[in-house]
């Protein structure tokens, strides 16, 4: 028997659906399951040959599995089609698209984030929503932008995790170890002169260690590379207070890049 349900009940039930994660449709019409034929079952993985760097790696370790992976790539291009092939990360089955890199890959300066937002989940890009034209206008305030061609006023951004974690949770440890060796062959690529590692979960992954308000503004060594740890530019927009530091972390930056 059918049951009509009131405006509150409808609205408590939208509410609760919100707070799992639902926020977005992804089709037109409502799927019925129980039509559904049941899935195929799933093709075993072929043989690796033994001259394949997957083959040297423990294949039931997916953290071994993206070392052999990632070293493997011998360019940029070809590291972001290993990081779109590979299958060990959940993330992946959640997300809308792989955001792996904005920029001038060429650039001195690569700034390393924390992972994908909705925005940026949508348009395949890092740093697009609101914390990423607050960066836009922080790297403008010393010269440098994402759009320069030329490698002196340049940006290459990208971030620990290529995929949108549910509802924008802090990645788990698991899932930075996956992601790692491939950010560690991105920048071993980019070639960057400096990294900046905006944010707790960057300065985790690199410098194995978090307490960004401590770390922030204090040059690093990550990858053979000064490494200058920032705010968050998310974190900015909660705590408008903390953009002196900022400020004063931008002015180190471009000091340090005209000594370089």
């Amino acid at each position: 028997m059918e049951q009509n349900i009131g405006y509150r009940q409808a609205q408590a039930l939208l509410a609760w659906q919100i707070e799992l994660g639902v926020d977005e449709a992804i089709g037109e019409t409502p799927v019925n399951r129980y039509d559904l034929a049941a899935a195929p079952p799933k093709p075993r993985r072929p043989a690796t040959p033994a001259s394949s760097p997957v083959a040297a790696a423990d294949t039931d370790d997916p953290v071994d599995i993206a070392r052999a992976v990632a070293a493997g790539a011998g360019s940029l291009e070809a590291l972001r089609e290993a990081l779109a092939a590979y299958d060990h990360c959940d993330l992946k089955r959640g997300a809308r698209t792989l955001v792996f890199a904005d920029g001038n890959p060429a650039a001195r300066i690569m700034v390393i984030g924390e992972a994908p937002g909705r925005d940026e989940d949508i348009q395949g890009k890092p740093f697009v929503g609101r914390a990423g034209q607050l960066l836009d206008r922080m790297l403008d305030c010393i010269g440098l932008a994402r759009t320069s061609i030329d490698r002196e006023q340049a940006v290459y951004i990208t971030n620990i995790l290529p995929w949108r974690p549910p509802q924008n949770r802090d990645p788990k440890p698991e899932e930075i170890a996956m992601m790692l060796p491939f950010v560690q062959r991105h920048v071993e690529l980019a070639a960057p002169d400096i990294l900046v590692l905006m944010g707790n979960i960057s300065c985790l992954a690199l410098l194995g260690r978090k307490g960004i308000t401590r770390l922030r503004g204090n040059w690093q060594d990550v990858l053979g590379r000064p490494a200058l740890p920032m705010f968050h530019p998310a974190y900015l927009l909660r705590n408008p207070h903390a953009k002196r530091e900022a400020w004063h972390d931008l002015l180190t930056l471009q000091a340090r890049l005209r000594d370089l």
